[in-house]
């Protein structure tokens, strides 16, 4: 993972740790200017999940792809954070162009599809079964600042769903996870940005079924019978009775 400071002089920076510090305080992993952060303004942790933004206490406001975040938020490579009048941009290290990617025998059954998770069409889940085109004379405009123009196409190809940018802006380039890009093919989860529009691939169909555990039988006993010989409980119980009958003798001849 690699960090981009867009429209800035300054050179990318590495994340390669588990969790990454921000602020202005030098002893930060990454340390900014005192004029845009606190001294420790964020914190990021990858996990399971993926990866965890959290704003540290006292620290102003930061915003995810345009939208404020005050504690928490699930992060994912190809967003934009904002902290003060710095931006950062997560971005994969692999180029999505020299990936392998799965090939669907029968693309017209998977399921697939692209979620607008930032800008104007947010919220809006657009079907992958046919070609989608977005931008000027496409069903979805693509509206980017500046009066830039911009379009994009995602088709199957092959078996394989494909990514081909048309009009290109220079200003707002067309990425995935966060990695410039001119055409590749997509893989489920992959995060398509440009400028403010962000757009995430669901295609469960694409993915790898679950494998399922092997059958395990019923045993014929219960744990506690097989721990010993069958007899074993009875002797127990006799020996038991035995011992009570002579403790009750010995009482009865003593008084």
């Amino acid at each position: 993972m690699r960090i981009e400071f867009p429209n800035s002089s300054r050179e990318d920076f590495p994340w390669t740790q588990a969790t990454l510090r921000v602020g202005s305080a030098p002893d930060n992993d990454l340390v900014l200017a005192a004029g845009q952060a606190q001294p420790y303004h964020l914190r990021m942790q990858r996990d399971r999940r993926g990866i965890v933004l959290q704003v540290l206490a006292q620290a102003g406001r930061i915003y995810v792809n345009a939208r404020p975040i005050r504690e928490r938020a699930l992060l994912r490579a190809g967003d934009i954070l904002s902290v003060g009048d710095c931006r950062m941009l997560l971005r994969e290290e692999e180029s999505p162009a020299g990936r392998e990617t799965p090939t669907i025998v029968d693309e017209d059954r998977c399921t697939a599809s692209l979620r607008a998770v930032a800008g104007p069409l947010s919220g809006r889940v657009l079907s992958l079964r046919e070609r989608v085109e977005l931008g000027q004379g496409g069903r979805f405009p693509l509206d980017l600042p500046q009066g830039e123009v911009a379009t994009l196409r995602i088709a199957w190809q092959n078996g394989k769903l494909w990514l081909e940018a048309g009009q290109r802006s220079e200003r707002y380039p067309l990425r995935i996870n966060g990695v410039e890009v001119n055409q590749a093919a997509l893989q489920p989860g992959d995060q398509i940005g440009i400028a403010m529009h962000r757009f995430v691939v669901d295609a469960p169909g694409m993915e790898d079924e679950p494998e399922i555990p092997p059958y395990i039988p019923p045993r014929d006993h219960l744990p506690e019978e097989e721990a010993g010989p069958r007899g074993e409980v009875w002797w127990l119980i006799v020996t038991a009775a035995v011992i009570a009958l002579i403790i009750a003798l010995v009482l009865f001849v003593k008084f």
